[in-house]
């Protein structure tokens, strides 16, 4: 069944309002963190999972989060530095990284971006992925197709790559010490030589690059979570794709993401089993 097959036409209406506002905030985001990215005006902390995090991150998130639960004051959010908030009983839920890519924001690496998703009942529906240190910004959900947008303005759909053999594949793959716990990085080794080309983008955009047809696969790291994925899986669909686990569930609540343009999903599945 069509991704799109599960949600009639009222609903789609309803979601292209969510996405005027999603683009809205992503604006506002952009312009608080850019100017700190640039001017390196932040202290940096730590987590206890090792993580950076700076006050940028947190206040972004107020920032994202009270535009939005300001506006859909009977949604709710959840955000990766601050939890819940807004009416945790409502159906609708915005799932927000205000950084991700933190770790490259602190070193002054401009791959990073503000993710902000929206689900209905836990299934992820839209997607805004804004990198405003790239140039780009990237959007996609049920029935509102897949976009791509550059610094310039300049605006144009995305669709996923044809490409049927995994030696004719260009891959991203993010290794990390939990594909090793999982005894699986010999499998990562396996298919990047069997691909024909090996790239390490990382974090959300080597899935973007899936999602604009440029990669053909993208392997994240063992340790993602909901808020690093929501905004993801939306977008990738969007475009034509696919977006798993490791084992292959269609979703953003574990910590292993794969996203393809869906030709090669089986084959990667199962080479990575």
């Amino acid at each position: 069944m069509d991704f799109t097959d599960q949600f009639d036409k009222p609903f789609e209406k309803q979601l292209a309002s969510e996405l005027e506002l999603a683009l809205r905030v992503a604006d506002a985001a952009d312009a608080f963190t850019l100017p700190h990215f640039i001017d390196r005006d932040f202290t940096v902390d730590w987590k206890t999972n090792a993580t950076e995090v700076t006050e940028i991150d947190r206040q972004a998130e107020t920032l994202i989060v009270n535009a939005l639960v300001g506006e859909r004051p009977d949604h709710a959010a959840f955000g990766e530095e601050h939890g819940a908030a807004g009416n945790e009983r409502s159906p609708w839920r915005w799932v927000i990284d205000p950084i991700d890519g933190t770790s490259g924001f602190v070193r002054g690496i401009p791959v990073w971006a503000s993710l902000i998703a929206l689900t209905h009942e836990n299934e992820a529906v839209l997607g805004v992925v804004s990198a405003p240190a790239l140039g780009f910004r990237w959007w996609g959900g049920v029935g509102l197709g897949a976009h791509v947008q550059s610094h310039t303005g300049t605006t144009r759909p995305m669709a996923v790559s044809a490409v049927t053999a995994l030696d004719e594949a260009q891959v991203s793959i993010t290794h990390n010490s939990g594909w090793d716990r999982l005894g699986k990085t010999d499998r990562l080794v396996a298919l990047q030589q069997q691909a024909r080309r090996s790239r390490g983008m990382g974090d959300f955009w080597q899935h973007m690059l899936v999602a604009e047809g440029a990669m053909d696969v993208a392997v994240d790291a063992v340790g993602v979570a909901a808020y690093d994925l929501a905004a993801i899986k939306p977008i990738v669909e969007a475009a034509g794709g696919t977006f798993t686990d490791r084992l292959g569930e269609a979703t953003y609540e574990h910590d292993t993401a794969i996203s393809s343009n869906g030709h090669l999903h089986d084959t990667v599945i199962a080479l990575l089993k």
